[in-house]
């Protein structure tokens, strides 16, 4: 027995599975058509022969194509794995979901105090009353944003204190 990983070479295994299996049901019906076929010497039976017949090579075809198209696959993964191997070096970084999740609501808030920006200009070129409102109302909105970012940063404190019934 040898040990897993090792290369030693074995011999052929001669495996039984389904369809070695279906294969040789498929040529012992035929071979069963083809002899009473030839002993009854009626056209019934050479019918069923001719019928048996294509369901072997229907069942050959189906059972080398489904084998090809196995290898190919298994050769296009190996291919695949083989191509992403010297991509994984080791000063890798994983990001985690909840990593990138946060990124993307960081960036959200940036894309969101850069629009309140642009509204703070555009407002403190047309001077007015209206414009004020829509001033500060940025400005809070800008307050809010940078707060709710920075609470992304921080890590979550556990709670301390007493509890008051």
């Amino acid at each position: 027995m040898e040990p897993l990983g090792s290369s030693a070479k074995q011999g052929k295994k001669v495996t039984l599975n389904a369809s070695t299996l279906a294969m040789s049901v498929m040529v012992i019906v035929l071979l069963v058509a083809v002899v009473f076929a030839a002993n009854s010497n009626q056209i019934v039976g050479w019918f069923v022969v001719v019928i048996s017949a294509g369901w072997l090579l229907l069942a050959a075809f189906m059972m080398f194509g489904l084998k090809r198209g196995a290898e190919k696959i298994n050769n296009s993964l190996r291919e695949a794995t083989a191509a992403a191997t010297p991509r994984a070096q080791p000063g890798t970084v994983v990001v985690d979901e909840a990593t990138s999740q946060r990124d993307m609501k960081l960036d959200h808030s940036f894309k969101i105090v850069q629009v309140q920006a642009r509204v703070i200009a555009e407002q403190r070129q047309n001077r007015g009353e209206d414009h004020e409102g829509m001033i500060d109302r940025a400005l809070e909105t800008i307050q809010m944003t940078a707060t709710n970012a920075r609470d992304m940063i921080k890590p979550a404190k556990p709670m301390d204190g007493e509890i008051i019934d």
